[in-house]
């Protein structure tokens, strides 16, 4: 009761932004249509360019670490293991804990040939990193994961994977998905103030559905920050899929020109315990933090500073992971930004439905 009681409460909140929207909207065809077409000027106005608003610093493309190295550091849904590396050998952590869905090296091997050479690199001497197969990001459990309890929890680009095309319960799925990991994640969350849950997601619909701050909220977290999410950070890493590498239709070896993940537009989120979030200032790195964040869309009803790496392999089918998208056309990116909107609306006992009338 408790988890349909969360779903609904962040499903009402979209809702709500859906109703904002459209009412926006509205109001700008109203205005339009009373101005009516535009003159002669206006038009040649329209035509010139632009000034700029606003000069970009450099240091504002500075890709955003949101971990030490020293610290233990969960990865959930690994996949290929490639951002488990990078930290391991750019940023030299040493109490990582990379875990992957696979039940064994030999499945893992099968989805992506060239992991072996991660898993070196992660597991070289000096460490104390290690590599756990077989783990459901619902269901951690600190006797599965060492008896560690985390600084940093970092899941990047869950998604259940095709269960459905259906894009409401896509939405739906992958609600529950992050609702459960949230609530397991907590429990081996250190108790240590400013300790983390850091979830990445690509930008644009059908992710910005999702409601990922009302799912956190409703689970007994905040947004502490957000950033964008630059993969230049990880040198190394590269984005991986649920379903393994993409393979060449002709001779079925591994393709170098299918769609690469890690250069689509991402935005990580800092999930803390609710009452831990700090209020951005606004001196020097306040501003910086704000002018890279425009995060339009993701919904902030409560008025969150919008300024929210990950490894963007995790989307293990059944306990989500990194958005590996399921479209596997050689060189063909995968068309989210394409699917169409999703309607939501309220019954007359409160429930949440959709266009369809599926309760949701």
């Amino acid at each position: 009761m408790a988890k349909k009681r969360t779903l609904q409460g962040a499903l009402k909140a979209a809702v709500q932004q859906q109703k904002q929207q459209q009412k926006q909207n509205q109001k700008r065809n109203a205005a339009a249509a009373v101005a009516g077409p535009p003159s002669k000027k206006q038009k040649l106005s329209s035509q010139q360019p632009q000034k700029k608003k606003q000069h970009v610093q450099p240091s504002q493309l500075q890709p955003v670490i949101p971990f030490s190295p020293s610290e233990q550091i969960l990865l959930i849904g690994e996949a290929d293991l490639s951002f488990a590396a990078s930290l391991a050998s750019h940023h030299k952590c040493t109490n990582l804990t990379a875990t992957v869905l696979e039940p064994s090296l030999s499945v893992l091997q099968e989805k992506y040939p060239h992991v072996q050479t991660n898993i070196s690199t992660l597991l070289s001497s000096n460490t104390k990193n290690k590599l756990l197969y077989n783990i459901d990001a619902r269901k951690l459990n600190p006797s599965k994961l060492g008896s560690f309890l985390f600084d940093r929890i970092i899941f990047n680009f869950p998604h259940v994977g095709g269960i459905s095309k259906d894009v409401n319960r896509q939405v739906r799925y992958n609600q529950e998905m992050l609702v459960d990991f949230f609530r397991s994640a907590k429990n081996v969350l250190s108790p240590k103030k400013g300790s983390s849950i850091i979830v990445t997601l690509f930008e644009g619909e059908p992710y910005t559905l999702w409601n990922i701050k009302d799912l956190g909220r409703h689970s007994g977290l905040e947004v502490g920050r957000s950033f964008i999410f630059r993969g230049e950070g990880y040198p190394g890493y590269k984005h991986a899929r649920t379903l393994g590498v993409v393979k060449r239709k002709k001779d079925g070896g591994v393709s170098e020109s299918a769609w690469k993940g890690e250069e689509r537009r991402a935005r990580s989120f800092v999930f803390v315990r609710r009452g831990e979030g700090e209020v951005q200032g606004r001196g020097k790195r306040g501003k910086e933090e704000s002018e890279e964040e425009e995060d339009e869309g993701w919904g902030d009803e409560e008025g969150e500073g919008e300024s929210e790496g990950g490894d963007d392999k995790d989307g293990e089918s059944e306990d989500g992971g990194g958005d590996k998208n399921e479209e596997r056309e050689e060189g063909k990116e995968p068309q989210a930004e394409m699917l169409p909107k999703r309607i939501l609306v309220m019954s007359t006992r409160g429930e949440v439905m959709d266009d369809r009338g599926y309760q949701i």
